[in-house]
């Protein structure tokens, strides 16, 4: 089975139900199935063939979810591209992909190559009118690729996670059940879909459950409380910020936008515990925090009936294998079905990436209660040795963070002569609010060993962050130069 056949349950089996309000229109399940399968006909007919790549570099809209439909159904590669990408970042990808074309509007198109192929949405509509509604017949087996999707970069340049038909499809059907997903519910969808979280856990726990969504372009703070309350929703999946800005709530408005709500949902970056709990009182919703990996898709989750407990990301999800390297705070490994074919076209990255038996090895480090709960540590690669101690930067940010007037902060290593490493705090204060640095040290000095108290604390405006708001710590540097 393909992730066609699977599909096949909404849109064929549901065709007629409202399936995507998007821009203020809507499409039918059998819509999207029409005009994906016009799309299909109209790529074969300009040469695409089972395997290759097609680079999609779009902000959320109607027409990526088309496309991606589109490719499943033709057993193309689908290649998402951030775009909030520039050329220097794009080049890189197309350059390893390889797609046999981009597709794109015209607004993103000049910050592609000018040498490749580029496709437009804006003209698709034109060229596919006249292109059969039927369906294409399907080479894809479970086996095969069906999205290419470029980590992040945070340790190099980034490498192409080859994701199959059976890892997205195992990963959606996981996340139905465990959440209880189904044709009744609502979804608000605000996460980018150029990102695994927002394709494989929005786009396709949709797909495969045949609930009505919701897509908006991007999150803005300026309007999402009007498109809860419009909407209406019972399922929400973010992350962090989305949350932590969405604690701006007055108390009444957050009352009425939980009351239709069924789950809430955060990944992609630890969330902060009182957030868990400043949330919960004024939206009365415990946040279902989980964890997963572009490389993995979900790998755990707190449960949707017992206990959530903060600061963690729950047991391992069915049909996962998560165990720690070595010791009580290691390095998460896994092995299950969902964990990826490997990296795009790298051997030899794809082999250190598994362990001698199998297991995926994560890069993030984790602790594990006696009753199976992961609390992540932090990275791998974050860790700071100062003087011949391990230094995890989480365990200082989340103190930072708990202290009135901080609202985030990160912590990295700083070189130092004597020490190897010393730990440097970068910190963005609540709005009117003045922090002093002599007071965030005695705090941390009454809280944690002397070698984990930060050397400095560096104020700055805002943290730099990907699309899904993880810190790009690689960056932080160049905030030295602008305070």
């Amino acid at each position: 089975m393909n992730l066609a056949d699977l599909f096949d349950l909404t849109l064929k089996g549901a065709s007629g139900g409202t399936a995507l309000e998007y821009g203020g229109q809507e499409w039918t399940f059998g819509a999207l199935e029409a005009n994906s399968n016009r799309l299909a006909h109209h790529l074969k007919t300009i040469g695409f063939e089972s395997g290759d790549r097609l680079a999609v570099y779009l902000t959320n809209c109607v027409e990526l979810i088309e496309a991606y439909l589109a490719c499943v159904k033709l057993g193309l590669v689908f290649t998402p591209i951030n775009a909030l990408y520039r050329e220097w970042e794009i080049g890189h990808i197309l350059a390893d992909a390889e797609p046999r074309a981009i597709l794109t509007n015209g607004a993103l198109s000049s910050y592609l190559p000018s040498s490749q192929r580029v496709l437009l949405v804006e003209e698709l509509a034109r060229r596919c009118r006249e292109q059969s509604t039927e369906r294409p017949l399907c080479p894809a087996t479970g086996d095969s690729i069906a999205v290419l999707v470029y980590t992040s970069g945070t340790t190099g340049r980034p490498k192409g996670a080859a994701l199959t038909h059976d890892n997205l499809a195992i990963n959606a059907l996981t996340l139905n059940t465990c959440w209880r997903l189904a044709a009744r519910d609502r979804m608000l969808l605000a996460l980018p879909l150029f990102h695994i979280n927002g394709l494989a856990n929005g786009l396709h726990t949709w797909l495969t459950a045949g609930f009505r969504l919701r897509l908006l372009e991007r999150f803005r703070k300026e309007t999402i409380l009007d498109e809860f309350m419009d909407f209406r929703p019972t399922f929400f999946f973010g992350v962090p910020t989305m949350y932590t800005r969405l604690l701006d709530a007055p108390a009444g408005v957050a009352r009425k936008i939980g009351e239709p709500m069924r789950l809430f949902v955060s990944g992609s970056a630890p969330l902060p515990s009182d957030t868990l709990e400043r949330f919960r009182q004024l939206y009365g919703h415990a946040i279902l925090e989980r964890y997963g990996m572009t490389e993995t898709l979900g790998i755990t989750a707190n449960p949707y009936f017992g206990d959530r407990r903060p600061g963690t990301v729950g047991k391992s999800l069915p049909g996962i294998s998560v165990r720690l390297s070595e010791g009580e705070q290691s390095e998460v490994l896994v092995k299950g079905p969902t964990v990826f074919a490997g990296y795009w076209r790298d051997d030899q990255a794809t082999n250190a990436a598994f362990t001698p038996d199998g297991y995926f090895q994560t890069g993030d480090i984790a602790e594990r209660s006696v009753d199976g709960y992961y609390a992540l540590r932090g990275r791998r690669s974050d860790l700071i040795i100062s003087g011949g101690f391990n230094i995890y930067p989480q365990e200082i940010e989340n103190l930072l963070k708990k202290q009135v007037g901080v609202w985030d902060a990160v912590v990295v290593g700083d070189p130092d002569p004597v020490r190897g490493e010393r730990p440097v705090a970068y910190v963005v204060a609540d709005s009117n609010v003045r922090l002093d640095a002599g007071a965030l040290r005695k705090v941390c000095q009454e809280n944690l060993a002397s070698y984990k108290t930060p050397r400095d604390f560096r104020f700055v405006q805002d943290l730099p962050r990907n699309a899904l708001g993880k810190i790009q710590r690689g960056q932080l540097r160049a905030l030295d130069n602008t305070r």
